[in-house]
């Protein structure tokens, strides 16, 4: 069985690069035109994880692992990112019933 990293340095690095470029693009389409919130919250984590994917296929590609270092932090401050927000969104829907960006900018008067 050929060991994960063998397998990565097969693939040539523009594959990631073209896959994290549409990964990204998704996520930020997303971003600006959902309107739910819990939507926005997973095109953001999309566009994270293309972001890590160019990390560890480049850390891959150099042979150096702080591109690898880097995405363990990136998971850590995305899955604080996650608890924080959606205990925000569900405190917010006990209030408005709903989760809708625009309903939530209403709050602001």
């Amino acid at each position: 069985m050929m060991h994960l990293l063998a397998i990565l340095q097969f693939v040539p690095v523009d594959n990631y690069i073209y896959l994290s470029a549409i990964l990204f693009t998704i996520g930020v389409f997303g971003v600006m035109f959902r309107r739910n919130s819990i939507i926005l919250f997973m095109c953001i984590e999309l566009m994270l994880n293309a972001v890590n994917l160019l990390l560890v296929a480049f850390s891959t590609y150099y042979g150096d692992g702080r591109g690898q270092v880097f995405v363990f932090f990136i998971m850590a401050v995305a899955a604080a990112e996650v608890a924080v927000g959606l205990a925000i969104i569900t405190m917010i829907y006990r209030n408005v019933k709903s989760i809708d960006i625009n309903v939530m900018s209403n709050l602001k008067n």
